[in-house]
């Protein structure tokens, strides 16, 4: 058999060899018909074996083979063995996976493939560092009945450079790295300091990565400066995250010829909507508008449009812009500034919805019934024209006010308004009866005075405004996922699960001491969450049992393969609203206009495998973000805490440990800890189902809720850290008599996650803040 021939059986043989064909100019079999038949060889196998199992021969064949296989082993697939030999990863001998480090010294690989975590010990630990990708093999259980691990091969360095503070003991110079997943110290040698001095904030390069005997080396490349310079915990958060900040020369030279307006050629064969009253509904303080919406009655209904910015016509696959935006992943939002996941040019221009000008635009069409029914949906191409741009303040003026200024400014778009508020109310009447879980949670926003401190901490108040846009996304973003699966088409779904056996165990045990039971048996459905949530409206302590129901959740991901929203009470969902400050958004509208235009599902340019990968690369730049966001924001209230030392304040107790209570002040939302050692002279027991710690002799209980006064005893900058002193015993939050051992917990946790970044009395670079439902 010739060459050519050869070539074109072990395609035939490929189910993905048109995709690949597509993509490459000179295509060889796909990575997933490479581990098909390594898995049916049953032995590890050399290159030139899989070359031959292929059938390629050509030094051309070769080489792009040889390429592959790299690429493999360098994404966690393949490791090799002592002899050389490639050997598929994630079969029960060896895991691949990221590695999460502990403060203390120990640390988890999570698999690649999902599962449970795999604890690795601190001996292990000693060759990573946080966020490395590495192949383990399983070597059994330890004293706590956790799987262990132990390192096989280190894959992806991810630290390579370090953000902290330089110390100077004994001659040695070392930077205790600001992240304290970063769990050893990077040392650096005499000579290297590159002018900083002791206390400064400085970026560390990593020049030797840590192994099993040394710890990691390194050299100052940049010092950030003083610890309490304005905006340095922005700085801080941005190098220990490694978040992108500068955009890659290529991306600049992609994007220098964009202009301001539309092109009138890129207008051409789309739905033409710019007679519509389209508007946007956003915060006061955005930047830039990625969603509009128009609502007409009909006889039976009403016709919905939601029309997001169409990024796709200007981030093409594989162009420089595409990869910067594919590895930021999202926006990250900060207190004081944003770092977009797409240049300004785009996210504050061509990709803005702005009033008055014309702009391309993807359009989910839904026909709602009068009972919130969606009976038929389309998505197509549009060019539209915004009539306004409108905040929600202004629209709930106008609807639930009927502000007589702001009704007359805006008269010609008031009927379409109120249409959409009358569509408002049924899906969220329609949603209620599905079940779905409406928490009631408080965000909090920074306001910062001229000098950029800190001059107060304020709730943010969410009114029917916000929501009718939140249900209008909600109900694009459903009918994009069904959309898709309809048409059997690979994307990027938005999954939450409901509670893990063991969460739901602890719930119930909880709930049974507050008299309040949870329905479902072991699978309660999002419904038996709502059914409660309505039971315990209106009780003292509802926000702390809805705390605790919060916490028994998985945190939502993306995935190749939908597996519904438990806490949406949605079958299918997907995020479609947002693809200025999200890629899995992209990846979905790249995916509509792939089927709209003619496409196959085995001509998209993403396979199921890849499409994997991007989700977990997604949800992890999602968890960076908040992370980074969460750094912040503990940050900017440690110091604006600092000058309080000393006085005292109201506050109630939100979470419960073995080591003490936390407690959130009352009004200024900053949180704190009373070590157990502050506590009143006796010996406490912690029970981690009740939430409770219990004094042995006194009898004494402190519990989530309880309230308390307190004293602020100190404020530690460098570990985010506020220590409270004790001045008032405990006061039950609860209507009659208190009883001795019941209770709640809400982790201090989790009450910061909740809370979003939003606020700058100046708006200079505000791009506006994340909806409730793009965090859905």
């Amino acid at each position: 058999m010739t060459r050519s021939r050869a070539k074109k059986s072990a395609e035939k043989r490929d189910p993905h060899s048109r995709r690949e064909a597509k993509k490459y100019t000179n295509p060889i079999p796909s990575r997933e018909f490479i581990l098909e038949q390594m898995a049916a060889s049953g032995v590890p196998m050399a290159r030139e074996e899989i070359a031959h199992q292929l059938e390629l021969t050509s030094e051309e064949d070769l080489e792009a083979l040889r390429r592959r296989l790299n690429a493999m082993e360098r994404d966690g697939q393949l490791v090799r063995n002592r002899k050389g030999a490639l050997c598929i990863v994630n079969s029960k001998d060896l895991i691949a996976g990221r590695v999460i480090g502990h403060q203390d010294g120990f640390g988890f690989l999570h698999p690649d493939d999902g599962g449970d975590d795999l604890f690795l010990s601190p001996r292990q630990m000693r060759q990573l560092l946080h966020g490395d990708r590495a192949v383990v093999r399983v070597v059994g259980q330890d004293r706590r009945g956790r799987m262990e691990a132990a390192v096989v091969e280190v894959l992806e360095r991810a630290n390579r450079q370090v953000v902290g503070r330089l110390y100077f003991e004994q001659g040695v110079g070392f930077v205790v790295a600001d992240n304290k997943r970063l769990h050893q110290d990077i040392v650096i040698p005499e000579g290297d300091f590159n002018g900083a001095s002791h206390g400064q904030m400085v970026v560390a390069e990593i020049v030797t990565q840590p192994t099993k005997r040394n710890q990691p080396i390194g050299r100052i490349q940049d010092v950030l400066g003083e610890h309490m310079a304005p905006g340095m915990e922005t700085d801080v958060a941005i190098r220990s995250h490694q978040l992108p900040l500068e955009w890659p020369e290529e991306v600049e030279r992609e994007i220098a010829s964009l202009g301001r307006e539309v092109d009138e050629a890129a207008k051409q064969g789309r739905v033409d909507l710019r007679a519509l009253p389209l508007v946007t509904i956003d915060g006061e303080d955005a930047r830039d508008f990625d969603d509009a919406v128009y609502c007409e009655e009909k006889p039976k209904g009403w016709k919905l449009l939601v029309c997001i910015a169409d990024v796709s016509s200007y981030v093409r696959p594989g162009s420089a812009l595409d990869r910067e935006a594919r590895s930021r992943g999202n926006s990250v939002y900060f207190p004081d500034r944003v770092i977009p996941m797409l240049p300004e040019v785009l996210s504050n221009g061509l990709c803005s919805l702005n009033p008055e000008v014309d702009r391309l635009c993807l359009t989910c069409e839904l026909y709602i019934s009068r009972d919130g029914t969606v009976t038929r949906s389309r998505f197509y191409e549009a060019v539209m024209r915004s009539q306004a741009r409108l905040t929600y303040d202004q629209v709930h003026a106008m609807l639930l006010e009927g502000d007589p200024e702001l009704c007359g400014r805006y008269s010609h778009l008031l009927s379409d308004l109120h249409q959409l508020y009358a569509l408002y109310q049924v899906l969220r009447d329609t949603r209620s009866e599905l079940g779905a879980i409406d928490f009631d949670t408080t965000e909090t926003r920074i306001l910062f005075n001229d000098e950029h401190k800190v001059e107060r901490v304020v709730p943010v108040h969410r009114h029917d405004a916000h929501r009718l846009i939140e249900e209008c996304m909600l109900a694009a973003n459903v009918a994009a996922a069904r959309f898709l699966l309809r048409r059997k088409q690979p994307a990027l779904f938005r999954n939450h699960d409901g509670p893990q056996a063991e969460k739901l165990l602890d719930l119930k045990e909880f709930l049974g001491e507050m008299g309040l039971f949870l329905g479902g048996g072991d699978k309660p459905k999002t419904s038996d969450y709502a059914d409660l949530l309505e039971q315990i409206r209106g009780r003292p302590d509802s926000h702390l049992i809805q705390t605790v129901l919060l916490r028994s959740l998985s945190q939502a991901v993306y995935s190749a393969e939908n597996q519904g929203h438990f806490g949406l009470s949605f079958a299918a969902y997907t995020h479609y609203t947002s693809p200025i400050r999200r890629y899995p958004d992209l990846i979905v509208h790249r995916a509509i206009k792939h089927l709209s235009r003619g496409g196959s599902v085995e001509d998209f340019d993403y396979s199921p495998g890849e499409l994997q990968t991007l989700g977990e690369h997604c949800s992890a730049t999602e968890r960076r973000a908040d992370e980074a966001t969460r750094d912040v924001v503990s940050w900017l209230k440690c110091e604006y805490m600092m000058d309080k030392v000393g006085e005292e304040f109201g506050g109630i107790i939100t979470s419960v440990t073995s080591f003490g209570i936390f407690v959130e002040l009352e009004e200024i939302y900053v949180d704190g800890l009373v070590h157990i050692t502050a506590l009143d002279n006796d010996y406490y027991h912690f029970d981690p189902v009740g939430h409770r710690l219990t004094g042995e002799r006194s009898g004494t209980v402190y519990r989530l809720g309880d309230l308390v006064r307190v004293q602020v005893a100190a404020v530690n900058l460098d570990d985010r850290k506020i220590d409270f002193l004790l001045v008032s015993a405990p006061q039950a939050k609860r209507g009659g008599r208190r009883r001795k051992q019941d209770g709640a917990e809400k982790s201090a946790a989790a009450g910061r996650g909740g809370e979003k970044p939003g606020g700058n009395k100046r708006s200079g670079s505000r791009k506006g803040r994340k909806r409730r439902s793009d965090r859905k």
